[in-house]
């Protein structure tokens, strides 16, 4: 199996198995224990995940405990994260399952990205791909529900996918591989499990060989898909930009494609809108600006000429100290840097990632942070005072965009900066301004 193993992750070119590192997400189940084993004889260098989703009580805790021994024993780094399953499914109105695979997926990539490793590596097989494939069926889904689960997703990998349950499980068996047996896995309450235990076994009387039918069926599949996806991509061209980790799609390109629910569906795909809500979103295409729309990790506005798509802020963004002195503050997605300039000579840059201030009138510490209803401020150019929630309707900001606006507030408490959009009149450079504090913005995508 190893060969085979290696074969599949080399046809496939999803790494390479000595060089490039690879964050294995180890449940303590079977699968992943398989997988941790064949990646650590291929002589990949590795890093050990798990998430505890707090559902299962004593015997979560218990597979924490193994998988950190585990981990232990190949002398890999481990790395273990405790979830508010239910309570992050709850605020966002998910099943327990799709909040767990959110958390989950959002993990891995934060923490592949923090340690600087290749690939996130999950043990998914042939008869998890042959159960997503009829699910996705059962349920309703497009061309790309039809092939079940992808080989590659990004920087996921599956490197057992064309592996048989019955292969890993000898391979347990040979290399004498202790495991966790998950209960729940038992339960038919859950939809993949009563698949599982319920219906394959009756279509595995028809056809015997059904796991490898389901996967021949699946590689003509993801070719159709391809030809679509030429399309799309096509499309993408002329309707899609994304600037400053938002996406915009023009609304006109799309509509003159001969099917624009299906080609927005695939446009959609990386940002989990289903397919019931992506028709509702084309027949808002008409309708006035403002309408949004929901996935488990992103929201869309349908504003005038064009929808935007940004991510939901599942960690709160808090409110964050510059001190006099320090260079640059770095927040999440946003950097500003500071420095100070003698007056005379001053050109005022009118790009709007660049603010300049009286220095002798900004009161330090400074203090960035959301914008909030009631907050106002007396944008340059203009007399008077304003309510942010006015001025970012003047703006045309889009309804999901708004939660993304920071503001520079003083020492006292004062807008001094709509970060990115408009500095305040009341600290501007004047005639009579000795020095000058200019600071930047960049967007970190």
């Amino acid at each position: 199996m190893l060969d085979r193993v290696r074969h599949f992750i080399e046809e496939n070119q999803l790494f390479h198995p000595t060089t490039d590192s690879v964050l294995v997400a180890v449940s303590g189940g079977m699968d992943s224990v398989v997988l941790l084993d064949v990646l650590h004889r291929l002589g990949t260098p590795l890093a050990v995940a798990h998430c505890h989703f707090g559902l299962r009580g004593e015997e979560a805790d218990a597979d924490e405990e193994f998988v950190r021994k585990l981990a232990k024993k190949y002398e890999v780094p481990y790395f273990a994260e405790f979830f508010d399953t239910q309570g992050f499914a709850e605020q966002e109105g998910l099943s327990t399952q799709m909040a767990a695979r959110v958390l989950r997926y959002q993990w891995f990539e934060q923490l592949r990205r923090s340690q600087q490793l290749a690939y996130v590596a999950t043990a998914h097989h042939q008869r998890d791909a042959a159960e997503t494939m009829l699910l996705n069926l059962t349920h309703g889904t497009g061309l790309a529900g039809l092939h079940g689960i992808p080989v590659r997703q990004g920087r996921v990998v599956r490197p057992l996918l064309a592996t048989g349950k019955e292969d890993l499980y000898d391979y347990l068996v040979e290399h004498r591989l202790a495991w966790r047996e998950d209960a729940s896995n038992d339960s038919t309450l859950y939809q993949r499990n009563k698949l599982r235990h319920e219906v394959l076994p009756v279509l595995r009387e028809l056809n015997p060989s059904l796991d490898h039918t389901l996967q021949h069926t699946a590689e003509r599949v993801r070719g159709a898909e391809a030809l679509v996806q030429h399309f799309v991509d096509e499309t993408a061209r002329l309707a899609r930009r994304d600037e400053d980790g938002v996406t915009y799609f023009t609304i006109a390109a799309l509509q003159a494609t001969p099917a624009p629910a299906l080609v927005l569906h695939e446009l959609l795909r990386p940002f989990h809108f289903p397919w019931l809500v992506v028709k509702d979103i084309v027949a808002a295409f008409g309708a006035e600006p403002g309408r949004q729309f929901d996935s488990p990790t992103h929201r869309l506005v349908k504003d005038r000429e064009q929808l935007v798509v940004t991510a939901k802020n599942l960690d709160a963004f808090g409110t964050h100290l510059w001190p006099e002195g320090q260079a640059q503050l770095e927040v999440d997605d946003v950097r500003l840097m500071q420095r100070e300039l003698p007056a005379e000579g001053y050109q005022i840059n009118r790009n709007k990632d660049v603010a300049a201030f009286d220095a002798d009138k900004l009161r330090f510490p400074l203090t960035l942070r959301r914008w909030r209803e009631g907050d106002w401020f007396m944008p340059i150019g203009l007399k008077g005072k304003k309510k942010l929630s006015d001025f970012l309707i003047d703006q045309k900001v889009p309804l999901n965009l708004k939660d993304r606006v920071r503001l520079l507030t003083t020492a006292e408490g004062k807008v001094a900066w709509v970060v990115g959009l408009r500095p305040d009149d009341r600290y501007k450079v004047t005639e009579e301004t000795q020095r000058v504090l200019e600071i930047r913005l960049q967007r970190r995508g």
